[in-house]
């Protein structure tokens, strides 16, 4: 599933929303159809990587993850918890993801070029090499802006249709931002700036994360897809494009980002049990 592909937190931070609670639909999806959608469309293998983020983290504190050990390893495989987040998922999905979007969305990705599209997504989710991946991606993006390739439009389109609200860039502030928060709270960092200062200085840097997120993304993309055919990106594109396609996308994204909130606010308040103290 495309929209989960990782960006690094050297480009973007890590990222947190909170969720938007839906009205329980007339049509919700049960939980055994909800775990056989996560599988099918390849979101279990998405919130398993999210676990590599937790490597990030102390950077976005200016703190040396190295410090802390084995310690740090232990206290990040806790709180991001692979079957936690599971659940977490499946638990919020259960409550707002209808029937019939649910149906649309694994109908495509149940197809042969569905589940060609999953298992190469799914490598790319649990390799965390994040920088090698980046450097072939770019190295790709190059080489088809230097032959005029229809892919890079493809690929733009497909950004476009699993961000269509156009929310990534505030989600991942606010994730950083709440993450931040949540630290100094716990003693771990001591803030220079008070929550708005904060918000205008993130603010002001929003256009330069933008396009740095959309450089990623589309290097990203390059990387993971080089081996799909012209023909069978197009198909894929024209699949996300779809309104329902579209709204499964936005429901997705909204649960990624509210599992990233929860266990990266849990990670910054247990922190303070290897060194409080640091300021930033």
């Amino acid at each position: 599933m495309i929209a989960f592909i990782r960006i690094p937190a050297r480009v973007a931070g890590a990222a947190l929303v909170a969720l938007t609670l839906f009205v329980l639909p007339a049509a919700a999806a049960n939980r055994d159809k909800v775990e056989a959608f996560l599988q099918v469309t390849g979101f279990d293998a998405a919130l398993e990587s999210l676990k590599y983020s937790a490597e990030d983290a102390p950077v976005m504190l200016g703190i040396d993850a190295g410090v802390f050990g084995y310690s740090w390893k232990r206290l990040s495989s806790e709180v991001f918890d692979v079957d936690l987040m599971y659940d977490m998922a499946v638990d919020m999905l259960e409550q707002t993801l209808e029937d019939d979007k649910l149906a649309h969305a694994a109908g495509f990705y149940a197809t042969d070029l569905g589940q060609r599209l999953v298992e190469i997504e799914n490598a790319s989710h649990l390799d965390p090499d994040d920088t090698a991946k980046q450097e072939q991606g770019v190295a790709l993006v190059a080489e088809m802006v230097e032959d005029g390739s229809p892919r890079l439009d493809m690929f733009k389109r497909m950004g476009a249709a699993i961000d269509a609200s156009g929310s990534a860039v505030r989600a991942m502030q606010q994730i950083q931002m709440r993450f931040l928060l949540a630290a100094s709270a716990a003693g771990v960092i001591e803030l220079q700036l008070d929550p708005e200062e904060l918000a205008a200085m993130m603010q002001a840097q929003e256009p330069q994360l933008r396009m740095a997120i959309a450089q990623s993304a589309l290097a990203s993309s390059a990387y993971v897809y080089r081996d799909i055919s012209d023909d069978d990106l197009e198909t894929y594109t024209a699949a996300l494009e779809e309104p329902e396609m579209i709204e499964v996308y936005e429901l997705m994204n909204a649960v990624q980002y509210e599992i990233m909130a929860n266990r990266f606010e849990v990670l910054a308040s247990r922190m303070s049990e290897l060194d409080p103290g640091q300021d930033i």
